[in-house]
């Protein structure tokens, strides 16, 4: 094991600690700006002062059979009281659409690897099935407009509202119908699945 090693491996244990060290200032902070003393808080919680004082000088190790009285007595979630990290802003900015195979595809994920989510701008266009296989499993949801789907021997149409999930190594291809623009949402991940679809067959064009 080499010091980078080293490094990671107290890397946890030295955030535990900043978290707990900063608890007491925390709690004394909080019952001032409630304008509480240690025996009306040792009233209301059950803790000694000795306890708390002790807390709030960081003497006393925190756990929750202290933290969860103190917390309903300032009527706080337990998170403010351990400083606990603020949740992360889930939405994606700054996705830059990219042109594939003629299609516009919007990425709606951030992280790489697993499971991929897209819009997907499909122009309209005539364009012959050329059935392809890899690794993985799709899922489609279809916005706007008609997206014809080739599943191995399956031949269908999707329209708004209708959707189609598929093991990838089968061979596939979707693409325009030639009547308009398709918009569509797509779930790509590395697992391979049973195919369900759920949407109309394609039409033959004899019967039109």
């Amino acid at each position: 094991m080499n010091a980078h090693d080293d490094e990671a491996d107290a890397g946890p244990e030295a955030s535990m600690g900043e978290v707990l060290s900063g608890v007491g200032p925390r709690l004394r902070a909080l019952r001032k700006e409630r304008g509480a003393t240690l025996s009306g808080l040792s009233e209301t919680t059950g803790i000694s002062v000795s306890t708390l004082s002790r807390l709030e000088s960081g003497l006393r190790k925190p756990s929750l059979e202290l933290l969860l009285p103190i917390a309903r007595a300032h009527q706080v979630p337990l998170d403010e009281l351990v400083g606990a990290p603020p949740v992360g802003d889930p939405r994606v900015r700054g996705a830059k659409p990219v042109v594939r195979h003629g299609r516009t595809m919007i990425p709606l994920t951030r992280q790489p690897g697993g499971l991929q989510a897209y819009k997907i701008i499909e122009p309209n266009r005539v364009t012959e099935p050329d059935p392809q296989t890899h690794e993985g499993y799709e899922w489609i949801y279809m916005l706007s407009g008609r997206l014809r789907i080739v599943l191995g021997e399956h031949d269908v149409i999707l329209g708004p509202g209708e959707a189609a999930e598929f093991d990838t190594r089968v061979p596939h291809w979707f693409g325009s119908t030639g009547e308009g623009p398709a918009e569509f949402l797509s779930l790509f991940g590395p697992q391979g699945e049973r195919m369900h679809v759920r949407a109309r067959p394609a039409r033959a064009k004899g019967d039109e």
